[in-house]
């Protein structure tokens, strides 16, 4: 158990400084050789956990969705009087909340960025050492160019972690609608919070305001009471 103990110890710390330093530079200039001085740590426990920058900021992104999901959950158990159109605020609060202050999430909130777009689809996996013993590819061997490989693959996944937090407070016949109507609004979301943080934090509250009104309205449907 201390084992487990100093290696779940040291995983976070080395994405706590992932985290960092994409807030500081992006993840373009997103280096392990940086993150592990920064975590210090050796650059070879970085690699014990990941394969390049890509894998590491995805560990960060599912990490975000976790501790996302429990600040929801968390919430939610605290207001158990909350009404379903609470709930919905709750879930669009928690994600302002880690966008106004978690680091990194501007650009990793739930998805690894876009690679370039000069590059080539389909290039091999940069596995060899840069001038500075680094070894950071941005594709760690999977081809993808997407956010986490799959922009809407990831939000397929947002839709569902919110759907099954949201359950007591959705209704409908068909569980198909349901999931086509969280996920269309995962997505509307996803669009109106990247303009209304296009300047940085605390976002455009015009905007976030114009987002709460179109949740409220669009699932209006789904919610009970």
């Amino acid at each position: 158990m201390p084992v487990q103990r100093r290696s779940a110890e040291r995983l976070a710390r080395i994405l706590d400084a992932c985290a960092q330093l994409i807030e500081e530079a992006g993840y373009e200039r997103l280096s392990t050789r940086e993150v592990a001085v920064r975590a210090g740590v050796p650059i070879g426990s970085v690699y014990r956990f990941f394969s390049g920058k890509r894998a590491m900021a995805a560990a960060l992104a599912h990490r975000n969705l976790d501790r996302y999901a429990e600040r929801v959950a968390a919430r939610l158990a605290q207001r158990p009087d909350l009404d379903a159109h609470g709930a919905v605020d709750a879930v669009l609060d928690a994600y302002i909340a880690m966008r106004r202050t978690e680091p990194g999430f501007a650009l990793v909130d739930f998805g690894v960025p876009a690679a370039p777009r000069e590059a080539a689809p389909d290039a091999a996996p940069d596995a060899s050492p840069d001038r500075n013993g680094d070894r950071d590819g941005d594709h760690d061997g999977d081809g993808n160019a997407g956010r986490d490989g799959d922009e809407h693959g990831v939000n397929h996944l947002v839709a569902e972690r919110i759907r099954g937090l949201l359950g007591g407070y959705l209704h409908h016949s068909s569980g198909e609608v349901l999931r086509r109507k969280v996920l269309v609004a995962v997505e509307a979301t996803d669009a109106l919070l990247r303009l209304a943080f296009r300047a940085g934090p605390p976002g455009d509250p015009e905007l976030i305001d114009e987002t709460r009104a179109l949740l409220h309205a669009y699932l209006a449907p789904v919610l009970r009471g």
